[in-house]
């Protein structure tokens, strides 16, 4: 499993990357209905990357990740795809509100699985 470091730079460099490639396409994605609804939906993966940037960030500065950190990724996703186009701020909130039910739904799969594992440990001993 990759350390918290790691996962940090990574989701940096994917941030800038498709920070980039957004604004370099930023023509293309306006173009059309559907290349809007995909800006929206590139604009969701820079709040997921960001998501993911943040909240390692404060787990390596030993502060507890909360709310906060949401807000601020979705605003500065939703003002990334305000620079596409207006629908896509539309379509980025939406797709950013399923992708944080879903890492929110895989967090506490993940939780609940160590937790069980700890248990069955500390029976043991």
């Amino acid at each position: 499993m990759a350390g918290s470091g790691s996962s940090m730079t990574y989701s940096f460099l994917l941030f800038i990357v498709i920070l980039s490639l957004q604004e370099m396409y930023r023509g293309k994605l306006a173009s059309s209905e559907l290349y809007t609804i995909l800006g929206g939906f590139t604009s969701s993966l820079l709040f997921l990357v960001l998501l993911t940037f943040i909240g390692n960030f404060q787990e390596s500065a030993g502060a507890k990740t909360g709310w906060g950190a949401v807000i601020v990724a979705e605003l500065v996703a939703l003002i990334a795809a305000s620079t596409v186009h207006r629908v896509c701020t539309t379509t980025c909130f939406l797709f950013s509100a399923v992708l944080l039910y879903e890492v929110n739904k895989l967090s506490g799969s993940a939780v609940s699985t160590t937790d069980s594992r700890s248990k069955k440990q500390s029976g043991r001993a």
